[in-house]
């Protein structure tokens, strides 16, 4: 057989070896994280559960970005509505954490639907411009809403319970932020199987065929605004039950273009993309200040000289992956797996 009938033969039968391949590595995948807890530090621990959060919201940002075509800048004001319903919730009603996380994720998305409302007559900057405005509008209310927010000082809440069990160390909230990153990923997953995700990304290729096609054009934008926002108001409650203090301070500028760079650098309209966006933009700042922690016994002003090179170094990252490889993250690990599964066949 000839190495170009080997590699023909190969790539026909790829599609069945993945499917079946598929499902074992996703059950391996859930044996990791199940044991990972058992087995990590608290520091470790401590990261797995931040990372868990950033991809949920990372992948409720990609659904609207890279999805849609959506630019936005208001992720940490969806995720601070989620934080401070939460909280609220927690404080004066003593609800269990199923329920108040989806009151977060419902109320996110009724404010992800009313900032999404412009959607239909500006795009592109202007789109991002507009949910900046309402990120700078929502950080106002949660500073100065004092009777609900209690203003600068924030909210402090008892840890996450469920029929009389309280979920206070990092080792219990990963049990429920990790199996809600895997469950919000699967439904992720699933959604552009549908007819709606379908529109989703028949919008963001070209939005003048799409309505020509017949897709009603507001009615999909803010439907991705609102599934955006309740990932967002999801993970926003999982940050509040994991650090149990809600603030405006929070919920930062710079949260909304952590997450819009965890996207862009993931690779944007992936699912993987925004996993490993999310991995790589909370991953990266602590090996960096690891890196600096232990340059310190040899070189006594290292934290003085890293602490501004960090962002620096950061930003560098990121500027690096846009012009080197636009594709993100995700391109680069399909490469990897290309070349893997098609090195036996190459000429």
């Amino acid at each position: 057989m000839r190495i170009g009938d080997a590699k023909q033969t190969y790539l026909a039968d790829e599609a069945i070896w993945t499917s079946s391949t598929q499902k074992v590595w996703f059950a391996l995948l859930l044996a990791v994280l199940l044991a990972f807890p058992f087995l990590a530090s608290s520091y470790l621990l401590y990261l797995g559960c931040l990372v868990g959060i950033a991809i949920i919201s990372t992948t409720g940002l990609n659904i609207l970005t890279g999805y849609t075509g959506l630019i936005s800048l208001g992720q940490a004001g969806f995720m601070g509505v989620g934080a401070y319903t939460v909280a609220w919730l927690s404080i004066n009603t003593g609800l269990p954490f199923p329920v108040t996380l989806l009151a977060a994720g419902l109320v996110a998305a009724a404010v992800g639907i009313l900032v999404g409302l412009p959607s239909l007559r500006v795009k592109g900057l202007y789109l991002a411009i507009a949910t900046l405005a309402a990120s700078v509008f929502l950080h106002f209310i949660f500073a100065e809403w004092e009777p609900v927010t209690g203003g600068m000082e924030g909210l402090s809440l008892d840890p996450a319970h469920l029929f009389g069990l309280e979920f206070r160390s990092d080792f219990a909230m990963y049990f429920i932020i990790v199996p809600l990153a895997v469950l919000a990923l699967l439904a992720a997953k699933n959604l552009f199987r549908t007819r709606v995700g379908r529109a989703f990304i028949a919008i963001r290729d070209r939005d003048i065929s799409a309505e020509i096609l017949g897709i009603p054009l507001l009615k999909y934008k803010l439907m991705s605004f609102a599934l955006s926002s309740f990932y967002a108001g999801v993970a926003g409650g999982l940050f509040a039950y994991f650090y149990r203090v809600v603030t405006p301070e929070s919920f930062p500028l710079s949260m909304s273009i952590f997450y819009l760079a965890a996207v862009i650098v993931g690779g944007m309209g992936n699912l993987l993309g925004g996993i490993l966006g999310a991995a790589f933009m909370t991953l990266v700042p602590e090996a960096l200040k690891l890196l600096t922690a232990a340059m310190t016994p040899i070189w006594p002003n290292a934290p003085v000289f890293m602490s501004p090179m960090l962002e620096i170094i950061f930003g560098a990252l990121i500027v690096g992956f846009l012009i080197f490889e636009p594709h993100g993250l995700a391109e680069i690990w399909r490469r990897i797996r290309r070349f893997f599964h098609l090195w036996p066949f190459r000429s």
